[in-house]
């Protein structure tokens, strides 16, 4: 068993993530949707809809190969899954979910990440759960590189796409118009943005395996389904990511990731009032379908989805953004100020009001780290037997805009705080792995000094 001081400078060291992105995997997957559409026939099942012209991303964008420490995965991973509402337990099940790959991870002589030997375990890890959850943090913490190297002067926002969508689509519940067009959908938006100009948006879907090479092309062909659903503008002008984690690859991890070209822009008027995203949002019950041009010898087809057509594109920015503010606000602790963001589909009342004991976190703590000061909140445990403190948070300064409903401001100074993030990178003034993202979050963790603890003394009857 390591020892904990061990296992955390572990975490803060950089490794390198293979990235398979070619034109033979776009070869692979195409053929593997061909295989699947056929059986779906043979099956008299319909063929999925999928996302015409995937292919590998320019040497420009992506190499052989990403340098990612352990802890900025599993940093994505906490940012990814705070909005999920697992039920009562969520402080611990959806806030500090990421935690449990703290030993799953490390650096092979290669200087490669793979899965070590309790990542292997499958008594310590379920292996579905695992995947998942893993090829979430390494898809998305590639992604986003990729996204940014598309457009450097622009920041970039993880948004989870079920809880954005659901204010304009009822997604679960009775309201709910055709079950069967609401089903498939993209895991994350990214939105790539700069204040005073449109957004664009990326929709992303991700999925990971401990199989081999082959069941990734499979997994892709599924996942371009997913991303098919999206649209904002005209059909297929969405740009995309597909990303499949193989977690038991050849000499280590490896991300396999295709792209569908496209704009994506929400265009919006800057002087619109529905676009701002200090404004309440309400829910919206628009029906989920994709418009198809007509070719040249048939009419406009309608199929299931969902398209953010021009006259509801500053409504969709202002759902974006505040679905991106409750994000971070939730990363900080949760409760009355992750509620007002949002609507009541989207789970408003899983953060207000009651919280179960023992598992409710609160914004309560403020430290300095690597000359910032965040507010957030802590997670005490026991790593190997020794003391250790979690913490997530936020740049005091953005939380303090967040709080108190000023998205747009929030926005602004994020946006002039990046040099700021990637220069505090570099410090080192904190003893354990330290991960600051662009938005201003931060994930941190230290050991504790020991407290003797007296034993009560018993008494006679």
């Amino acid at each position: 068993m390591k020892d904990a001081a061990e296992v955390l400078n572990d975490l803060g060291k950089s490794w390198n993530v293979q990235v398979n992105s070619s034109a033979a995997l776009a070869g692979a997957v195409a053929s593997a949707a061909a295989k699947d559409d056929q059986q779906r026939r043979e099956d008299n099942r319909e063929p999925l809809r999928r996302k015409p012209g995937l292919r590998g991303l320019s040497a420009n964008e992506v190499g052989l190969s990403v340098e990612l420490t352990p802890w900025e995965v599993l940093h994505a991973l906490g940012r990814a899954t705070v909005l999920a509402r697992q039920g009562a337990g969520r402080g611990l099940a959806e806030h500090w979910g990421c935690l449990k790959y703290c030993q799953a991870l490390e650096g092979r002589s290669s200087q490669y990440i793979a899965l070590s030997e309790e990542g292997l375990n499958p008594a310590r890890h379920y292996k579905t759960v695992q995947s998942g959850e893993l090829g979430v943090g390494f898809a998305l913490a590639v992604a986003e590189r990729v996204v940014r190297k598309r457009y450097p002067d622009h920041s970039v926002s993880l948004l989870d796409a079920g809880i954005a969508l659901q204010a304009g689509w009822a997604l679960v519940g009775k309201d709910v118009k055709r079950r069967d067009w609401v089903r498939l959908r993209p895991d994350f938006l990214l939105e790539a943005w700069k204040p005073g100009q449109p957004s664009k948006v990326f929709p992303v879907a991700c999925r990971g395996s401990h199989s081999k090479t082959s069941y990734a092309y499979t997994q892709l062909a599924g996942a371009s389904a997913q991303v098919e659903a999206v649209h904002v503008g005209p059909w297929n002008q969405t740009p995309c990511l597909v990303v499949s984690t193989e977690l038991l690859g050849q000499g280590g991890i490896t991300v396999h990731m295709l792209h569908a070209p496209g704009d994506g822009t929400l265009h919006v008027a800057p002087e619109d009032p529905g676009a701002d995203a200090n404004l309440c949002l309400e829910d919206r019950n628009i029906y989920p379908d994709v418009r198809i041009p007509a070719d040249d010898n048939g009419d406009e087809q309608r199929v299931s989805g969902f398209q953010v057509l021009p006259e509801d594109q500053a409504w969709f920015r202002r759902a974006l953004l505040r679905a991106g503010a409750a994000g971070l606000m939730a990363f900080t602790g949760g409760g009355e100020p992750t509620a007002q963001y949002l609507t009541g589909r989207q789970g408003k009342r899983h953060f207000e009001g009651f919280t179960h004991a023992g598992t409710g976190i609160v914004q309560d703590i403020d430290p300095q780290i690597r000359g910032i000061r965040f507010i957030g909140t802590d997670h005490v445990f026991r790593l190997n037997g020794k003391r250790v403190e979690a913490f997530s948070g936020l740049a005091a300064d953005l939380f303090k805009y967040l709080r108190d409903g000023d998205v747009e401001r929030y926005r602004r100074e994020a946006h002039a705080l990046r040099a700021t993030w990637r220069s505090a990178r570099g410090k080192d003034d904190y003893d354990g792995p330290v991960s600051i993202r662009e938005d201003g979050t931060v994930m941190a963790m230290q050991l504790l000094p020991e407290v003797r603890r007296k034993r009560p003394r018993k008494t006679g009857a």
